[in-house]
C-alpha cells in the first residue's frame, strides 16, 4: 500500500468515525421531540432486537409529542417496553393501535448529565481519529524504512494526515457545541 492510499484509507476511517459520533449525537435526547431520538433503541422483535424505524411509523405531530404506529400490531408490547427500559426517559402510552410518547421537557440537572454524555461521545471518537492518525503515521514510517517512499514524501503524507485530522476533529467539536446548544436550550 503506497502513501497515496494509506491517506485515502485514513480518510475514510476518519469521515467514519465522524459519522458515528453524529448518529450517537443525534440520538441523545433533547427537549424536542425528534425521530431520531429513538434510532438506538431495539425491540425484541421475535427473538431478534430491531430498530424502531423498521417495524413502526414513527411521526412527531408536535414539538413535544412522538407517535408510533406498528406495522404489526402485535408488537405494540414489545416497543412499549423497549421504550420504557430506555436511558431516554419516556413514558409511552398505548391506546391499542399507536403509542404516544410525549417528550417532557428537561430539568437543568438532567441537561447538564447529557451534555456530559454528549462530550464523552465526542472525545471518545477524537480519541478514535487520532488512532487512526497514529496507524497512518506508523505505516508511513515503516514505508520510508523499507525503501518505498522517498523522506520528502513522507514529511508531505504525515502533514497531509494531520492536517486530516485538524479538520476531522473540528468537525466532531463543531456537532458537539451545536448539539450541546441544542441541549441547554430551553
Amino acid at each position: 500500500m503506497g502513501a497515496k492510499e494509506l491517506i485515502a484509507d485514513a480518510k475514510q476511517r476518519m469521515d467514519a468515525t465522524v459519522d458515528t459520533v453524529r448518529r450517537e449525537l443525534l440520538g441523545m435526547r433533547t427537549g424536542r421531540a425528534s425521530v431520531s431520538m429513538l434510532d438506538n433503541i431495539r425491540v425484541d422483535y421475535y427473538g431478534t432486537p430491531t430498530p424502531i424505524n423498521q417495524m413502526a411509523n414513527i411521526q412527531v405531530p408536535e414539538p413535544t409529542l412522538l407517535t408510533i404506529q406498528p406495522w404489526d400490531p402485535s408488537s405494540l408490547q414489545p416497543i412499549e417496553k423497549a421504550l420504557r427500559t430506555s436511558d431516554l426517559d419516556l413514558n409511552p402510552q398505548n391506546d391499542g393501535k399507536l403509542i404516544r410518547v410525549p417528550v417532557p421537557s428537561l430539568t437543568e440537572e438532567r441537561r447538564k448529565k447529557l451534555v456530559k454524555v454528549a462530550h464523552t461521545h465526542a472525545e471518545e471518537g477524537r480519541v478514535a481519529i487520532r488512532n487512526v492518525r497514529r496507524d497512518a503515521n506508523d505505516h508511513l514510517k515503516r514505508l520510508l524504512k523499507d525503501h518505498e517512499i522517498s523522506e520528502d514524501d513522507e514529511k508531505q503524507a504525515l502533514a497531509e494526515v494531520q492536517k486530516m485530522t485538524d479538520a476531522h476533529i473540528e468537525k466532531i467539536n463543531d456537532t458537539l457545541k451545536h448539539k450541546e446548544a441544542e441541549i441547554m436550550e430551553v
